[in-house]
């Protein structure tokens, strides 16, 4: 397994300072959201996407790739019943993963739960299809540039669409690729009835990425979540993709936070 962080919980950091303190502080990687660099990524020009991944290169980390797709943005939406809308939505898919490949990412995880919320009267197996239809491009480019888009389940407190992880999964097989996978979530995973442990078994081979983070939307350590049996897990499945910290709440500030979290996830992972 490989480690990572993600650059918002650095808030407002340059990149190169966080690409530094990520390193020195044992992480294999930097996860991206796009919205801290602009608002949309076809504002970010081609010398500024290769000054970023230099930047990271320069540090000696890598960028896993990006989150928060659709954070910000306006107009953009997965599940509307407005064709336009989602016209507009899967073209932007498509940019966000040449964005990831021109940093020198390889993940897209789409979680966006307020972009993908579904309106009153809509079923989930409409939301389903308008998905499938909005992510397809990006899903075909992603195939093309070596990217995987990876969808995330999200607890109902955040989104009422795609709530566990076996529904991301037949999800997924609606659309078979190797560059469409799930991400699998502490926090969302909390809110599930079955332990994360089961959860990560019956994902193997399904999630290519891996959120860490707590119930309390703090870092791993931070909370009450045991990381032990996750961990264990992990190994079980034979996963070896990234690890990455994530969280909400940014009380103990950056340097805490990355600082804990990579020490407690090497107590708990052996790594």
């Amino acid at each position: 397994m490989k480690f990572c962080i993600c650059n918002e919980i650095y808030q407002g950091w340059p990149l190169p300072e966080i690409f530094r303190h990520a390193r020195a502080a044992g992480y294999d990687a930097v996860e991206i959201a796009p919205f801290t660099i602009a608002t949309y990524v076809t504002d970010i020009s081609a010398a500024r996407r290769r000054e970023i991944r230099d930047q990271a290169a320069a540090a000696g980390i890598a960028i896993s790739g990006i989150h928060w797709l659709l954070a910000k943005t306006e107009g953009l939406h997965i599940t509307t019943e407005d064709a336009a809308v989602r016209r507009r939505t899967a073209a932007y898919l498509v940019d966000l993963v040449r964005f990831s490949k021109e940093l020198g990412g390889k993940f897209l995880i789409l979680g966006s739960p307020k972009q993908r919320d579904l309106a009153p009267g809509v079923s989930v197996e409409e939301g389903c299809a308008r998905t499938l239809e909005v992510v397809r491009d990006a899903v075909k480019v992603a195939e093309d540039l070596g990217q995987t888009l990876c969808f995330e389940p999200l607890a109902p407190s955040e989104t009422n669409f795609i709530n566990r992880a076996a529904d991301a999964i037949a999800l997924t097989h609606r659309l078979p690729s190797p560059a469409f996978k799930i991400l699998l979530d502490v926090k969302a995973m909390c809110s599930e009835a079955k332990p994360i442990p089961q959860i990560i078994q019956e994902s193997r081979g399904e999630f290519a990425y891996f959120h860490a983070n707590d119930q309390n939307l703090k870092g791993p350590g931070f909370g009450s979540v045991d990381f032990l049996p996750i961990g264990s897990a992990l190994r079980e499945v034979g996963y070896d993709g990234y690890v990455s910290v994530e969280v909400f709440v940014f009380d103990e500030g950056p340097d805490a936070i990355a600082t804990r979290s990579r020490a407690h996830l090497r107590r708990t992972f052996g790594k």
